[in-house]
């Protein structure tokens, strides 16, 4: 019945209303595939997987303790905003598991050295130092961060190299 109503609202072009059938906090188990790209709504504070440009998984997450706007330079406490890679994981982080963004990008270095200072660094979307969950409020140092639960599914899904658009 559940594949039938996505069928139904995917030949619709409702895709995004469907996305309740295939969120992944409802089973962060689920064997979901692999994805190849990542969208990040840091409005909405949420991070969908896709494949094929269809979402196939998505999370609730938090952000950086100043989540609006791009981030530009070191300790802002900005999520950034742009497209870039999640290039390398970190299967030893102190937040579970990490998987580093390729931020700073040449533009992002760029307006930083106009202005002197650094871009910063060490972006990735993390899970949690050791708690059951993700606080609701945002409170990283300019990270996306999820569940533990859920970083793994997003570890098992995303391999190197893959896009990652984070949007206002």
């Amino acid at each position: 019945m559940r594949l039938v109503a996505f069928a139904v609202l995917a030949s619709l072009g409702t895709t995004a209303d469907a996305r309740a059938d295939v969120d992944a906090d409802e089973d962060a188990d689920a064997d979901i595939g692999i994805a190849d790209a990542v969208y990040v709504d840091k409005s909405e504070r949420r991070l969908d997987l896709l494949r094929d440009g269809e979402v196939i998984a998505s999370f609730d997450i938090v952000l950086g303790f100043e989540p609006e706007g791009h981030k530009t330079e070191e300790g802002d406490g900005k999520t950034p905003e742009g497209t870039y890679r999640l290039d390398w994981r970190n299967p030893e982080s102190r937040f579970h598991l990490s998987l580093h963004v390729s931020y700073p990008n040449e533009a992002d270095r760029t307006q930083a050295e106009a202005r002197r200072v650094s871009p910063g660094g060490d972006i990735f979307i993390h899970g949690t130092p050791g708690w059951a969950g993700v606080a609701r409020d945002d409170w990283t140092l300019g990270c996306i961060a999820v569940s533990n639960d859920e970083i793994e599914t997003i570890w098992d899904a995303v391999p190197d190299g893959t896009s990652i658009t984070i949007d206002p």
